[in-house]
């Protein structure tokens, strides 16, 4: 082993990925249980490692010198073998964190802080937020001494907010460790957790217009602090947003959206076939699961039933990345369905002219009249959904190349 990742239990990691783009050496992920720490580390067959939850503080013990960053935070996320065989601890994750803010244009000096959670992660941010100068940081955690309600009933005027505890991290998403409209005076939300990439947080930040950012820019630029100490070449800062960029275009969705007969499912499988991708077509699973067709459904059970279907098959889908996503026409007409699409995904738009609507075994553009009121009704809702658009008025060809190309600017800006 040359480089890599420990930890208890790593399940995905991004980082195999990103360091095989900073640097040129072997980098492997490892699992390493409690009772095996201890021989692992002593045995030094490795060069250097990044390590993560639960031992970023139980290394400490192994390491003849610590950084000065290290020594201040009181953990070690990157370790390496110096030539006499000893151990040197570092932290990368405070360079990542201040680096993830600066991004966002999260400004915390002289702010007043709540850092939710008390683990290492806590650890990380409240060093960052000292170095950046907060006024007041805050620890909030569930066994407290202060709790979700003392922070909403004490400390409403928090400007800063961090979220470092696992609170919707997949496969928990949609579930957030605040209300932040009881926090009526932020100014940045930052949201450790990159999987998926807009939490419930950052979603609920930026429908309010306040700056917020996840977890995966930190993660990319402590894995660049990282790469530099062990292949001893500095390497710029540039090289993070083409990673993060070719992190987004692999790991999220490509979601169609748009009126009944425009396209989605034609062009869904064109995509599909075009990326190696697999493909969800969200009105063929939801009448495999039923085992009955849409119009059957909508007779027997009304478009109520086939809307509450519909809402629960896109929470499942959606809460995976890496799928080409062909929705319902009326998949926008529920908050929570564009917030499912929008946490994992880029959304796209087919527009076709309606006299060009397919209207067979559509229950509800089964006339011309009826698309026109369709479209009337949604277009707002369709707009808003979408991140770019597509005009599908010429052959399918045509708009899937269009939708890679938007899909692609997308997911690199």
């Amino acid at each position: 082993m040359q480089y890599g990742l420990i930890g208890e239990k790593l399940g995905h990691s991004y980082s195999p990925m990103i360091h095989a783009r900073l640097a040129g050496y072997t980098y492997e992920l490892r699992e390493v249980a409690p009772e095996a720490l201890d021989t692992f580390l002593k045995a030094r067959d490795f060069r250097g490692l990044n390590v993560t939850i639960p031992y970023k503080q139980a290394v400490l013990l192994y390491c003849s010198e610590l950084s000065p960053v290290a020594a201040e935070v009181g953990c070690v996320n990157t370790l390496l073998v110096r030539p006499d065989g000893s151990l040197y601890g570092h932290n990368t994750d405070i360079g990542g964190f201040i680096h993830m803010l600066r991004r966002a244009g999260i400004d915390p000096k002289g702010r007043k802080a709540a850092v939710l959670g008390s683990g290492g992660t806590s650890l990380t941010a409240r060093t960052a937020l000292r170095h950046l100068g907060a006024r007041e940081i805050l620890i909030v955690s569930r066994r407290g001494p202060l709790d979700y309600e003392q922070l909403y009933a004490s400390h409403s005027d928090v400007e800063i907010l961090v979220n470092t505890t696992p609170v919707g991290m997949y496969p928990g998403n949609g579930a957030s460790a605040v209300d932040i409209s009881r926090l009526p005076h932020l100014m940045g939300v930052v949201d450790v957790v990159y999987n998926p990439e807009k939490t419930a947080l950052i979603l609920d930040a930026i429908e309010r217009g306040i700056p917020a950012t996840s977890g995966l820019p930190m993660l990319v630029a402590q894995a660049r602090e990282a790469a530099a100490l062990f292949s001893g070449q500095d390497i710029s800062e540039d090289a993070d947003e083409q990673i993060l960029a070719e992190i987004r275009s692999q790991t999220l969705n490509l979601i169609l959206i748009g009126m009944p007969g425009c396209g989605k499912s034609s062009l869904g499988e064109k995509l599909a076939s075009a990326l190696n991708r697999p493909l969800i077509d969200c009105d063929e699973e939801i009448v495999r699961q039923a085992g009955m067709s849409i119009p059957d459904l909508f007779n027997r059970y009304g478009e109520a039933r086939f809307r509450e279907l519909e809402a629960e098959l896109l929470r499942e889908v959606c809460r995976e990345g890496g799928r080409i996503i062909s929705t319902g026409g009326g998949a926008i007409l529920r908050p929570e369905n564009v917030r499912a699409m929008q946490q994992n995904g880029r959304v796209c738009l087919i527009r076709r002219p309606l006299s060009e609507l397919s209207r067979d075994g559509r229950p509800l553009s089964a006339s011309e009249d009826a698309v026109a009121r369709l479209w009337t009704q949604r277009r707002e809702k369709y707009a808003s959904a979408a991140d770019f658009t597509v005009d599908n008025d010429g052959t399918l060809e045509s708009a899937a190349q269009q939708i890679l190309e938007g899909f692609y600017e997308a997911t690199h800006h």
